[in-house]
Parts: structure tokens; sequence; C-alpha cells
């Protein structure tokens, strides 16, 4: 099958600011692409490719041209129609320095050998009947305004609550945390906090071991990605589970992956399909981190409701999941419509509800 590409860019509006230890996103870029069989232009294939300025390593301002460019080197090839194959053969005929746009691929094309109907992975969860735990996450900004979204957070219905630390005072941030504790026990919320490289060398392990006396779950990327000596020594000395996030960024091959989770050693790995490459990356990731007994998690990286819907699929096809970072498709005040929804700390597919696309 030869296939032909269109691409529509879409600049998503966050509701309100969202802040990180990064900066404060107000607006996220992405490409909406469209793919369909030339012989057959009657059903088309949906996905998304999403670089986040100052996180991806494929990100860049003429990235629009760069993926027309890519897409247009696609379009002569025989595409294979089964999954297995096809995944290889993106892996084989698209740059590896360009992990997002492998993930938009990807779901392009899976959606188009499926039918077209949004349904890459078939699971319980695409058929409707199941959910997916998923965290309420709680992002950056003054104290006040972090203590209401946990707030908002909890009467929601989430047992499982992401703040993201490092903008404000630590002990206001630790006052936030033992107010949750004064009325919930870990077993009752669980509760992650996200650093996102904030702390330093002089002081992380003292504050790593001050959230874990709060029955923390864990702690995503307590310093910045690179400092493998420091990372592995917070790992084997702190009282906190570290979960590596950024630090996965770059690292492609399977050697590269079991020589990095062998020397840090941490809890966890967070996996982010557009920031390692799509799902034979995360897939690699996975094999690697379970055989040294290292628990994953999946997270969007902020796409739209498109991306979002792939990632929850692929994730579904999983046994036995933890609490998943997919709560992130209200973000977004022009969002792409979908059958996604949210209930009671679980991200489900309403079979009845329908899909909003771009150009479609």
């Amino acid at each position: 099958m030869k296939v032909q590409f269109e691409v529509y860019p879409h600049l998503l509006q966050f509701k309100v600011e969202a802040g990180t230890s990064r900066g404060t996103f107000t607006e996220r870029e992405t490409w909406i692409l469209k793919a369909f069989n030339e012989s057959d232009p009657s059903f088309f294939g949906i996905g998304e490719a999403s670089p986040l300025k100052g996180l991806s390593v494929d990100y860049s301002e003429d990235y629009g041209l760069k993926l027309i460019a890519i897409l247009n080197s696609l379009e002569g090839l025989d595409i294979p129609d089964n999954q297995t194959d096809l995944l290889d053969f993106i892996r084989n005929n698209t740059p590896i320095d360009m992990p997002s746009l492998r993930f938009g691929v990807e779901t392009a094309l899976l959606d188009l050998i499926n039918g077209g109907k949004k349904e890459l992975f078939q699971s319980p969860f695409s058929k409707g009947l199941t959910s997916i735990p998923i965290n309420g996450l709680v992002w950056m900004g003054d104290y006040d305004y972090m203590k209401s979204q946990i707030h908002d957070k909890l009467k929601a219905g989430y047992d499982c609550i992401k703040i993201k630390i490092g903008a404000i005072d630590f002990e206001q941030e630790l006052n936030l945390i033992e107010q949750i504790r004064e009325k919930y026990t870990a077993e009752e919320i669980t509760i992650r906090v996200d650093a996102n490289g904030a702390f330093n060398g002089e002081d992380a392990l003292e504050k790593l071991n001050e959230l874990a006396a709060l029955g923390i779950h864990s702690i995503e990327q307590p310093v910045m990605a690179g400092q493998t000596e420091l990372m592995r020594t917070l790992c084997s000395e702190s009282l906190l589970p570290i979960a590596l996030d950024e630090e996965l960024i770059g690292v492609e091959s399977k050697e590269a992956m079991l020589g990095l989770l062998k020397e840090i050693c941490p809890a966890y790995i967070i996996l982010k399909p557009s920031l390692l490459g799509g799902f034979t990356a995360c897939n690699d990731w996975i094999e690697t981190a379970e055989s040294l007994d290292i628990g994953w998690w999946m997270t969007s990286m902020l796409e739209s409701n498109v991306g979002l819907n792939a990632i929850a699929q692929f994730t579904s096809t999983f046994p036995n999941l933890m609490h998943q970072g997919l709560g992130t498709g209200q973000l977004y005040s022009n969002n792409i419509d979908s059958p996604l929804v949210i209930r009671k700390g679980g991200l489900k597919y309403n079979v009845k509800g329908g899909w909003g696309i771009a150009g479609t």
C-alpha cells in the first residue's frame, strides 16, 4: 500500500497557565497528520507530531518544513499492512533523531491500517469497557493556587495526585503535602512529586528524605539530567523512590538503555512516546526495565487528544497498570473533540462519543 500525507498545524491554547520548573506554558504547537491510501482516499488515519520546545531533541523553528519533507519521502514507499511489520518499517525509514515524528507517523499509519476508526490497539479500554487509572496533575504556581488545585483533584475523586514542585519555597511545598496527609493516609491517597530537575547536589538528598517522611510514592527527576553519578547516589541513598524522566532523552539503543538503567538503578522510569521515539522505543524501554525489576508508567507530553488517545490505547494493552500520567486532555480550550473522558480518577473511552479532526 502506498500512502499520501496531509499536515495541519494546530496551536493549542491552555485554559490556565501551566507552570513547571522549566517555565510556564500558555500555548502548545502541534501538527496533525492525515494519512490515506492514494488508491482509496475514502478513509484515513490520523496522527500527531508534537515536539515540545525546550525539551524535545527534534524541536526547531522549521520543524513543520522538516516534517513535510520526511513525509514526502515516505509517500513512494510500499507501506506494510500489519502492525509488526509497519512499526519496523517506520523505525527503518524515519530519522532516529526525530522521535516526535516517529510517534506521529506510527499513530497515523496504525490508524489507517485499522480502518481509520481511531482504534490503534484493541483492548477492553478501546471498546469502552474499562478505564485506565490516572494521576491528577497539580501545576506549579503560588501557594494558594497549588492548594486550590489539590482540593479540586481530591474533590473530583482522584486517589493519586502528582504535584509539580520546585517553583515556590520548599517548606511551603512540604506544608501542602502535610495538609493532604493530615486527612488521607498513603494507602488512601498516593502522592507523587515531579521536580523536573529543580534540586541540586547540595540539598537534594536532604529534600528527598523530608519528602519520604510524608509517605510520598516517588519523585520524578529530582536533579537535572546528565548527572549520572549524582543520580546513582540519590537512588542508592535516598529513602524516596526515584523515577527517571528527562534522563531517558536521546538514549536510543537497547544496549544504551540497559547500560543507563544498570548504572543508575532507579525505582521507576517515565515513558513519553513523543519524546523517546514512539511505541517501538517505549516497548524497548519497558522490556529493559522489567528485566531489571524496574517499574514504569506512561505520561503524555501535552499532546492534543489525538496523541493522548494513541498513548492511552497503547498503554491499555499492558496488564496490572499503575496510575498513568494521561489526564492532560482537559488542559486546552481548543483541544480536538474526542471520546476520551475522565471519571473518578480514571481515563475512559466513551464509544458513543465523536471525533473532531482538523481537515476532515
